[in-house]
């Protein structure tokens, strides 16, 4: 039978006239492909003058070191640059001693500025601080109002360990104005960095005593910096509700004069240490914390200028720089060849911002020009990454559009600081997952590049993408009479339970494909992380977790392609869930601790559901049996739950239900959940059923016929009867690897000590390494969606049905349970808009 189209986004012509661009090409690399180009003629005015002239204070800063800190060794604050790179661009000064433990230097800084910063320690090796609990510093906050005294406690080095007592800040800010909390705060203090939650609440454990300087700062600049001292006790909570002012918006317009090198047409970015200037706040690949594809672009001006307005918050202290790359490839050098960074305190009226570029980093090495075509299969959808590895890879970098799958990119630099780099190629930001099939995997060095004297220009070619197959067949589609079941079926895509801030650009693209596929709704798996067991801490994370705007911004988005959203909040672990149960005390306590903490959780995306107009919110998941009343672990152990388990969570659902007014929905695996459901379920209006590794036959080839009778059977024997006595709309959501032997319900795996182990279904997903002894079988998957979906047709009772993991940022047809770009997809292509009776059947 005929497919649906997928051609959904026709590609967008990004760079135009095609011909000047090639021709620009040729002149700054010294290739021939069109013959020369004129250079470009000199802009009619003057290198403009700096548009601000800031104060100064002098700032003390006063460390304490640990007790077991090595003696006579230097100490040195870092002061760090968060647009070039935390670990790229750093300025070392060395302290003084006052004593053997404590250690001071004075600096002057702009006022209104706000420092990040940190200490290190020079032996043998270099030692960063780190907290309590072994963490990283990434950085410490300090907001210069004018001149002070930074009184600092350094808890831990890299290579020492933390031997004392600790306590911890809890507090809450809310807006000094209305009185109303405010989440997506970034709150730091002893080196440690969370975010606010829905109601403006934040807990830092794991302080040593002593004064420790808090700060909250807003990632966008929306509120004032709040900085204030928090004297922490030992083994106690130290309360601290903050307010902070509203800051108002102004128009601010950056103009720049770029180098006469400057390939027209191309992006010139503005990358700054603001949420909407592309710093996404996380410890990203090389160091670097800002994405090219967040980044603003400016626009071009007819006499050669480029433009960008801005409204941006008054009072904010904006380090910013130009580029054609990221904060470090391709961005502006100063006339001496550092890295510049720039500084606009912005004012409290509108302002007009012109600058100039000197340099986008070239010296007498390069430019180089990548001029690259790629398969006829790439996907019209398709953005083309390259991607650097100078030490370890970088964040990739979207290329220039040509037309006629040729893409290009110039690197001018930093190319002095570097005798030979890798680079590799990739679809949609996403290397390591969807690459170059020459370069796969983040173990690749990718290929080599030694910058030369002078222009280099490298043509290549993409032969084939990995994980992409041009001659895949058709999807055989089981068709049948399908029964119209209305608006009021939930036919649904879950997203990947995983994040990544690369994902956010390429989404409107992945919904307008969830939209055109017939789904009616899209599940967002939003996360949280737990960063430490005991006490239990489950928090955002930038980078891994999508932090409130992340989410707010999928929400709407999602709603503009006309699509229903259920938020799914779900923690990460640091490792296997029931490994981490196992490992937990969970004495009365710790429970105490565990509830308080998933209620803020629940609460959290409940207020964030309710604001944003999610029509459902889902609770609960296959992670969390170890929870919840009677809770059991792995191997059948007690888990130690409280007695009243239910009515703690009988309490938490009507919080939820106090703080969100939509459907809501609770996820529980098939079939233990099945056979032991908790009473507290007459509290929620429908039942998210997770089918996950569900045996469907015990051979790997076995027909689809089997499949189906199997899968009905589960139906009619197990689920029916759960869902009459429940009397609530169930709701089948599906995983199925494409690899063979999913549907036996157990991949072996080829690492395990225990004979007759199982994968994990998430080990097959990217960006993890391949299982060479894992065999690809896109058919089974196919087959899989086929049967079931015939089964669900025949029995009207079921309210929905799910595809789970499906990864938002690019189709691959890899071997994990997404069914993004593969046969399966074309299955849902073919049933979901006939049972919800948009095509006949």
């Amino acid at each position: 039978m005929a497919q649906t189209p997928k051609n959904i986004y026709p590609k967008a012509k990004l760079l135009a006239p095609l011909l000047l661009i090639l021709a620009f090409l040729m002149q700054a690399c010294g290739t021939g492909l069109l013959g020369s180009a004129q250079p470009t003629a000199t802009l009619p005015y003057p290198t403009p003058a700096p548009t601000q002239t800031l104060p100064e204070a002098t700032i003390e800063f006063h460390v304490q070191l640990p007790a077991n800190t090595p003696l006579r060794e230097p100490v040195y604050l870092n002061l760090l640059d968060e647009v070039t790179g935390l670990g790229l661009n750093v300025k070392r000064m060395e302290m003084q001693p006052e004593d053997d433990l404590n250690y001071t230097v004075s600096l002057r800084f702009p006022v209104g500025a706000t420092i990040k910063y940190r200490y290190a320690r020079q032996g043998t090796y270099l030692a960063e601080e780190h907290t309590a609990n072994k963490r990283p510093v990434r950085y410490r906050l300090f907001h210069v109002e004018g001149p002070g005294v930074i009184h600092d406690v350094v808890s831990a080095w890299s290579d020492t360990a933390f031997d004392g007592p600790t306590g911890r800040i809890k507090g809450t800010a809310t807006d000094s104005e209305t009185g109303a909390p405010i989440p997506n705060l970034l709150i730091g203090a002893g080196g440690y960095q969370t975010f606010t939650a829905s109601d403006g609440s934040f807990l830092i454990e794991g302080l040593p005593p002593g004064t420790q300087n808090l700060v909250a700062y807003a990632m966008d600049g929306s509120y004032r910096t709040f900085q204030q001292g928090a004297v922490i006790a030992p083994e106690s909570t130290t309360p601290t509700p903050i307010q902070l002012v509203p800051a108002p918006l102004v128009n601010v317009v950056f103009t720049v004069i770029v180098p006469r090198d400057t390939m027209p047409a191309v992006p010139v970015r503005l990358a700054g240490n603001l949420y909407q200037l592309g710093n996404t706040f996380a410890n990203l690949a090389g160091g670097v914390s800002e994405l090219a594809s967040r980044m603003p672009s400016l626009s071009p001006l007819p006499d050669g200028r480029y433009s960008l307005t801005l409204a941006l918050p008054a009072g904010a202290d904006v380090r910013y720089k130009y580029t054609l790359g990221d904060g470090f490839w391709n961005a502006e050098h100063s006339a001496n060849g550092e890295f510049r960074v720039r500084r606009l305190i912005v004012p409290e009226s509108p302002a007009v911002v012109e600058d100039s570029v000197d340099s986008w980093g070239g010296g007498a090495r390069g430019p180089v020009l990548f001029d690259l075509r790629v398969p006829d299969e790439t996907p019209t959808t398709d953005s083309v990454s390259i991607q650097f590895n100078p030490y370890g890879w970088t964040e990739p970098i979207p290329m220039w559009f040509l037309g006629e799958n040729h893409w290009a990119y110039i690197l001018y630099g930093p190319l002095e600081i570097l005798d030979r780099f890798g680079y590799r190629y990739c679809r949609d930001d996403q290397c390591g997952s969807a690459d170059d099939s020459a370069t796969p995997g983040n173990d690749s060095f990718g290929r080599v590049l030694e910058p030369k004297e002078g222009p280099q220009t490298v043509k290549e070619q993409v032969k084939s993408w990995i994980w992409l197959d041009p001659n895949l067949p058709p999807a055989s589609i089981t068709t049948t009479e399908v029964r119209d079941r209305g608006d009021g079926f939930f036919a649904g895509v879950e997203l990947k339970d995983a994040f990544h801030p690369s994902w956010i650009p390429r989404l409107p693209v992945t919904l307008k494909e969830i939209q055109s596929m017939g789904a009616n709704w899209v599940v967002l798996a939003s996360t949280w992380t737990y960063t430490q067991i005991s006490p239990p801490v489950l928090e955002p994370v930038a980078g891994s977790d999508a932090l409130w705007s992340d989410s707010a911004d999928a929400t709407q988005r999602a709603h503009a392609f006309g699509l229903n959203v259920a938020l799914h909040p779900t923690p990460q672990f640091p490792g296997d869930p029931a490994e981490w149960w196992a490992s937990a005390p969970r004495d009365f306590p710790w429970w105490q601790n565990w509830f308080e903490r998933y209620t803020q959780f629940a609460l959290h995306f409940a207020d964030l559901a309710q604001r944003q107009g999610a029509q459902a919110l889902t609770l609960g998941g296959d992670w969390i049996a170890p929870a919840l009343p009677g809770g059991r672990l792995i191997g059948d152990q007690p888990s130690g739950v409280p007695a009243d388990a239910e009515s703690r969570w009988r309490d938490l659902l009507e919080q939820v239900r106090a703080h969100y007014s939509g459907r809501l929905i609770w996820s529980m695996t098939f079939p233990d959940g099945v056979k032991d459901p908790p009473a507290f379920l007459d509290a929620v209006d429908q039942v998210y059923l997770i089918w996950n590794d569900v045996p469907l036959a015990e051979v790997n080839d076995a027909a689809e016929a089997d499949l189906h009778a199997t899968a009905a059977g589960f139906m009619d024997n197990e689920i029916k009867s759960f869902q009459a006595n429940l009397n609530k709309p169930v709701i089948i959501a599906v995983a199925y690897p494409s690899a063979d032997g999913g549907i036996t319900g157990c991949i072996p795996d080829p690492l395990a000590t225990t004979k007759g182990a199982c994968l994990k279904l998430e080990s097959l997903s990217r960006p993890n390494p391949d299982i060479p002894t894992v065999i690809l079988d896109l058919e089974e998957q196919e087959q899989v969606y086929n049967a079931l979906l015939v089964a669900l047709n025949e029995r009207e009772w079921i309210g929905g049905f799910v595809t789970r993991g499906f990864y938002p940022p690019a189709p691959l047809q890899d071997k994990s349970i997404s069914v993004h770009g593969k046969p399966a997809e074309d299955v849902l292509w073919y049933w979901y808009p006939r049972l919800l009776g948009k095509l006949s059947p």
